[in-house]
């Protein structure tokens, strides 16, 4: 007869261990240490016994739906103890293989390729956007519905470019994940952003223009601020180059009996080595700094942290005392450089390759590799010499337009 509650209940142990038969070699093993589910199958010829178990934590309705789901697997030819070890396997792979540890392990990943700050704001991007809804939770278990849900709860607060840059960087783990086969499928491939996201104006960084130049030219010169921004500053606008590039410029990289800064790849957007050809003008900006910061390796160190570069937020800070807040940016200096270059008729693989801007057509990259050195040599004294006269000071060099 199948067995009952209260037979279970009140089943006593004996001097050696019993068993209490329900049906399908399913029973109960009572013991004096305790009473315990079991079911005897065979398998391949061999009799075998599976724990379903241990009474009364596990009753008697819930072992025989264990005992089903045992005989299920059975039928299919597969022995279920086995499965059972795999499945516990499985099990103690996904706990290990969450989001946030595949994330952490791409971090590191991707340390050696990028600047430290770019690093910080990526981890910082995750910890306030994607740990608390998705780190805990097993990598290969995260749905597309349930990203897309994250992306749109951050858009919903007004910061659509945020929800777009952490999308981007979810497939990027993921992607990370299917290459070091740490999950079998990446079920984020096909999610892309201009399909989830609202449509949006790009927003330009605030530049000057040619018109506001001679002002503002003098509200440089009579700048009060301290020396090593102003300098800065004036090297920005000079080489055209990136506002970071110039906050983090060591000395060892300028060539000044060549007039010619090496910027490192590891110090690039783009991962690729600068020449920047340094005008009269830029050489006395360095000049300059030579009594200032000659002795150190920074060109221009924090004058609060000498031994770290200006901070991030310095220029613009110092231009908005110049009256300058909402109307121009530091990077802005590129926007101004480049309509200015070009209205004047240099040619725009010379202006490009200045700027630092790669090639996006791969074919045209293959064959134009170029660095044009002594065009913008010449396109580099020019722009000074522009700017010495929107400044009102007399010029006396004569760079012409590369042909």
């Amino acid at each position: 007869m199948p067995l009952t509650d209260l037979a279970c209940r009140t089943a006593k142990p004996t001097e050696k261990a019993r068993k209490l038969s329900d049906a399908d070699g399913m029973y109960l093993l009572v013991t004096k240490a305790g009473k315990y589910w079991r079911w005897d199958y065979r398998f391949a010829g061999k009799r075998k016994t599976m724990a379903l178990g241990v009474y009364p934590e596990v009753g008697l309705q819930q072992a025989r739906e264990r005992l089903q789901e045992g005989r299920g697997v059975l039928a299919t030819g597969v022995d279920p103890m086995l499965q059972r070890v795999i499945r516990r396997e499985s099990l103690g792979h996904a706990a290990n293989n969450t989001f946030k540890l595949l994330a952490e392990e791409w971090l590191i990943h991707q340390a050696g390729r990028w600047e430290q700050i770019t690093l910080q704001r990526v981890q910082s991007s995750l910890e306030a956007d994607v740990y608390p809804t998705l780190g805990t939770l097993p990598v290969a278990d995260i749905s597309p519905r349930q990203v897309m849900d994250l992306i749109k709860k951050i858009e919903t607060r007004g910061a659509g470019e945020v929800a777009m840059r952490v999308l981007q960087r979810i497939k990027s783990v993921y992607r990370y994940g299917l290459t070091h086969q740490r999950i079998e499928s990446n079920p984020m491939v096909d999610l892309v952003p201009s399909e989830i996201l609202r449509p949006r104006r790009v927003k330009h960084r605030p530049a000057l223009n040619a018109a506001e130049l001679p002002n503002f030219l003098r509200q440089l010169a009579s700048y009060g601020g301290d020396l090593h921004t102003t300098n800065a500053l004036r090297l920005l606008l000079l080489t055209g180059t990136r506002p970071g590039e110039v906050r983090g410029a060591l000395w060892p990289e300028f060539d000044l009996a060549e007039h010619l800064w090496r910027i490192p790849a590891e110090r690039m957007k783009m991962r690729t080595e600068h020449l920047v050809p340094l005008s009269k003008e830029a050489m006395e900006v360095l000049t300059s700094m030579q009594t200032l910061t000659g002795n150190r390796e920074l060109v221009f160190p924090s004058p609060f942290y000498p031994s770290k570069p200006l901070s991030e937020n310095t220029f613009n800070s110092a231009l908005a005392r110049m009256g300058y807040k909402n109307s121009a940016t530091a990077h802005g200096f590129r926007s101004l450089f480049s309509t200015v270059a070009n209205e004047a008729g240099w040619p725009p693989d010379i202006i490009e390759r200045q700027l630092a801007h790669i090639e996006r057509n791969q074919v045209r990259a293959a064959y134009n590799r170029s660095t044009y050195l002594q065009d913008r040599v010449k396109l580099m004294q020019w722009w000074a010499d522009y700017l010495n006269a929107a400044a009102g000071k007399k010029v006396k060099s004569k760079a012409r337009k590369g042909k």
